[in-house]
């Protein structure tokens, strides 16, 4: 838990950094927020509590949110609460959660001695093997892709990927269901 009281403390110094920062005067800031510079002054100094009507003005003077103005704890839990599904030997981990366009999943496939079967179905997809050999078959195509190597293709081509081994194999899929692209932007050299 945080100290809300060092938090209220640090308030003033805060305000008079930012605003020597920006080297506006008291006069300057009382006019521009219609507080007074000595009301400003006993806030700087600590002899005056913040309040919402104070700070919200010095907030939109600032052009910073209210948060970073007063140095408030963070609140929230910022993990990521992934929600594995598995299916048919392939363990999905969703990483993104927009609806609609691209969607990006870490995808593990255990090993198989089931012969590949073909699929085809709308969008298309872009791979990045993380661990293990990827056996990719594409149409009559059979490649395999090592940690580090890339793949994309339309998913309208017939299409399989497993491990090329007797071991798992790890990957970044981004998959448009739409047939969006991933598209790699980079400056010439």
């Amino acid at each position: 838990m945080h100290n809300i009281g060092q938090v209220l403390t640090a308030i003033g110094p805060r305000l008079r950094a930012l605003r020597q920062q920006r080297g506006i005067t008291l006069a300057a800031l009382s006019k521009t927020t219609g507080i007074s510079e000595s009301t400003l002054s006993r806030l700087e100094g600590g002899s005056r509590k913040a309040n919402l009507e104070l700070l919200l003005p010095l907030a939109l003077a600032y052009q910073v949110p209210l948060d970073e103005l007063v140095g408030a704890p963070e609140t929230g839990d910022p993990r990521v609460h992934l929600r594995p599904v598995a299916r048919d030997g392939m363990t999905y981990v969703p990483l993104s959660r927009r609806a609609g366009g691209l969607h990006a999943h870490k995808l593990v496939i255990a090993p198989s001695t089931a012969e590949p079967e073909l699929n085809v179905h709308e969008g298309y997809e872009w791979i990045y093997v993380l661990d293990g050999r990827l056996r990719l078959v594409l149409g009559e195509r059979s490649l395999v892709l090592a940690p580090g190597e890339v793949a994309e293709f339309d998913t309208h081509v017939p299409h399989w990927l497993g491990p090329d081994d007797d071991r798992h194999v790890e990957l970044l899929i981004i998959f448009g269901k739409q047939g969006e692209r991933a598209h790699l932007k980079a400056r010439p050299a």
